[in-house]
């Protein structure tokens, strides 16, 4: 048996193991949500504590916390963020809808390393929960921890990708291919052409995070309870937005509707449709360099992949692209977890949506697995694969679709018996052309060049 310590809160006293930061509240949660065993996220613990930092700044701005309360409790917060948190918030995900029992365990952690370290007596409630509420606590912390994310973490990992797709793209510049349309020969195009879709895919993934951060800084701070301000000053959820803002660099604000970001999470619904998104873009281009590593025999082998572990337990010298699979389960899994942020979006009852937890559990999650998903693609497979060349000249010289290039000499009729004797007799069908055509050698050269096929700037 640990050695333990008698707690109290409102509804009478618990034990507590004797070396935990936390009280009575944390208690009764761990007891109550032994659901899944997964805890909060990290990011979401730092943002609760920087929120929690930020309002007793706040509180000792207007004058609602006395000096030497608000200072211990902001010293109290710097302690707790320099040290391995993870292990003072055991409480499940799966808890109260409105994260409640999490902000009680902060409130709780931060309260005795205040009192401990000052000597005064600071109560979770009283003096580290002032003037704030779950209700807006739980919401804005959503917000500073996925706003955080994207700005520090997932953006500069998407615009590294673009740049690694795009120095790639000037390295295969010079190699032609065919292409494909729903998986069959078609038109050739250049490799940098195909490579720089990607990079505009994800360029554009780029744009639509950048145009949803504004409403993702935007915070419920200060509606407390139910959106009406109860017990907060009237410029609390202002000045925890400033005070957020000077310790981040970022420009957080309090919504002008607190209401709405309290009953509803649009914003956290709309900015998970934008990592979803972000995931289809990064399962296609994964999918992609997995077809065309395809092979190497049997396959279309037009690349290898850089060869980074054996690929069976059984075949010896085989070598998967393990990094496109990691990265498109990845991506389906941020498919799911938007899946449930959408349905915990519609659980705002009234006044409070009770997923909370789980919403900013998924996107945070979310938001984690494109980041590091886009930093391995990019630096594990884009980067370092190398080029078939072989296998791409023999498929364009036997690819009958390039008979498309004669269509406005000898019309689609005619172009389609050729490429249909192509097809049948397996010939290039630059001699089958010749044979069925009144077309001089030299000008079906010119006219059936691959390369030139993918420039329609003359």
């Amino acid at each position: 048996m640990k050695a333990t310590r008698t707690e109290r809160d409102s509804m009478g006293e618990l034990d507590v193991p004797k070396d935990a930061l936390y009280g009575a509240q944390t208690q009764r949660a761990i007891q109550n949500f032994p659901i899944s065993g997964q805890r909060m996220p990290l990011a979401f613990l730092q943002a609760l504590i920087l929120q929690k930092k930020a309002a007793a700044q706040a509180n000792l701005n207007l004058a609602t916390l006395d000096e030497s309360k608000a200072t211990a409790i902001i010293k109290a917060c710097d302690t707790l963020l320099a040290d391995d948190i993870l292990k003072h918030f055991p409480v499940d995900v799966f808890q109260t809808g409105s994260g409640t029992s999490t902000n009680m365990n902060a409130n709780e952690v931060i309260a005795h390393i205040a009192r401990r370290d000052s000597q005064q007596d600071i109560h979770p409630n009283d003096h580290v929960n002032c003037g704030q509420s779950s209700n807006d606590v739980i919401p804005t912390t959503i917000h500073i921890s996925a706003a955080l994310e994207v700005s520090q973490r997932l953006l500069p990992a998407l615009k590294a990708l673009v740049s690694i797709i795009e120095e790639k793209a000037d390295e295969v510049a010079c190699f032609c291919k065919t292409g494909r349309t729903h998986l069959m020969d078609a038109m050739p195009v250049r490799m940098d052409q195909s490579l720089r879709a990607w990079s505009s895919q994800i360029s554009q993934q780029i744009q639509t995070l950048n145009a949803v951060r504004p409403s993702i800084q935007q915070l419920a701070q200060g509606g407390t309870a139910v959106g009406t301000g109860v017990n907060a000053h009237p410029d609390f959820g202002q000045e925890v937005a400033r005070e957020l803002s000077d310790m981040t660099g970022i420009a957080f604000k309090q919504a002008e509707n607190v209401f709405s970001l309290i009953s509803a999470q649009d914003n956290a619904v709309t900015l998970s449709g934008c990592v979803k998104s972000t995931a289809v873009s990064l399962m296609k281009i994964a999918n992609d360099l997995r077809w065309m590593n395809s092979g190497p025999l049997a396959g279309l082998g037009e690349i290898a992949l850089p060869a980074l572990q054996p690929g069976s337990s059984i075949m010896p010298g085989k070598i998967n692209p393990v990094i496109p699979e990691a990265v498109a389960m990845a991506s389906a899994q941020v498919m799911g977890n938007d899946s449930a942020i959408s349905v915990g979006g519609q659980s705002g009852n009234f006044e409070l949506n009770v997923m909370l937890p789980m919403i900013a559990s998924n996107l945070l999650s979310s938001i984690h697995l494109m980041t590091t998903s886009a930093t391995q693609l990019g630096e594990k497979a884009i980067k370092g694969f190398s080029v078939n060349q072989e296998n791409l000249d023999q498929a364009l010289e036997k690819n009958p679709i390039l008979v498309t290039a004669l269509n406005p000499i000898i019309g689609y009729s005619k172009a389609a018996e050729i490429a249909k004797a192509a097809y049948k007799q397996k010939r290039p069908v630059l001699d089958v052309a010749l044979e069925m055509t009144d077309i001089p050698k030299e000008e079906l050269i010119t006219l059936l060049d691959p390369v030139k096929l993918t420039d329609n700037s003359e």
